[in-house]
């Protein structure tokens, strides 16, 4: 049974404050981590280069991944069957308009997260145990951003355009992120989300590019030298489903706040229509 709009703005509202609460707790733990005093220690003792390296490795990364490599991703799933399912529940949200509905979608988000993570756990481990840091990064890359992908089709939103892609660097470079530059970073996001401008020149898409490969390269410098070593490498490719769940449950957080602040505003415009007609 169709809701009225009354009760379908109270449904929205309830699902919105839900995510609040979530984002909440998450920007409380970012505020609170801290490095671990040993693996501080030990980033410390490497040498320069070694970060160097490694920043420089994301970039290339991020870069083959964001221009050649999209086509690539996008055989490891149906994006029109994705597309066509989203319109589907677009639909069943338009006629019902319930909180059920509204769930759907972060259900449906959900699904192809856990999948994706059986993926990225078997891929990190087997090359850390060969011993293979480096060449690990692209596939590491590629099994985020297909779930990103995902993720943001499963909510409407095309990843194609610049603007999109912009965004998607930022949420990246923001789920990585602590204390005071996790909140700068998200609040520039809710900026964006919210309908605010971005600058999509080619100097600022490559300046968030190194942005983000530098703080990918920061937090994961240690885990990411170490599986470029035999045996204990293992270890550090274990880490990459921890780091695929901790950067896809941000980016799953924001679409979904973005998602249900549209549809807050659809059915705010579509009340003063009524009001004026």
């Amino acid at each position: 049974m169709a809701l009225t709009r009354d009760k379908r703005i109270t449904a929205v509202k309830k699902e919105l404050l839900a995510v609040l609460k979530l984002e909440n707790k998450m920007e409380k733990a970012a505020l609170k981590a801290r490095p671990a005093g040993w693996k501080t220690t030990l980033e410390n003792k490497l040498p320069r280069k070694v970060y160097n390296g490694l920043e420089s490795a994301f970039c290339k990364g991020f870069s083959v991944v964001f221009g050649k490599g999209r086509s690539i991703i996008e055989k490891s799933y149906r994006k029109e069957n994705i597309q066509e399912d989203q319109s589907i529940r677009e639909y069943a949200l338009q006629v019902k308009g319930g909180r059920k509905e509204l769930r759907q979608m972060v259900k449906s988000a959900k699904r192809s997260h856990a999948r994706n993570m059986a993926i990225t756990t078997v891929e990190g481990v087997g090359l850390g145990a060969l011993g293979i840091g480096m060449p690990d990064i692209v596939l590491f890359i590629s099994a985020i951003l297909r779930g990103v992908y995902e993720t943001s089709l499963n909510y409407g939103y095309d990843y194609i355009e610049r603007e999109e892609q912009l965004l998607i660097l930022k949420l990246l470079a923001a789920s990585l992120s602590t204390g005071e530059e996790w909140q700068h970073r998200s609040q520039e996001i809710d900026r964006i989300m919210s309908g605010g401008a971005q600058d999509t020149s080619d100097e600022a898409y490559q300046a968030q590019l190194h942005d983000t490969a530098s703080v990918f390269a920061v937090d994961m410098l240690l885990l990411k030298f170490v599986q470029g070593l035999p045996i204990v490498g293992v270890l550090g490719g274990a880490a990459n489903p921890v780091y695929y769940r901790k950067v896809l449950r941000y980016v799953q957080l924001k679409y979904r706040k973005r998602w249900l602040w549209k549809i807050s505003n659809e059915l705010e415009r579509s009340g003063k229509k009524r009001m004026e007609s």
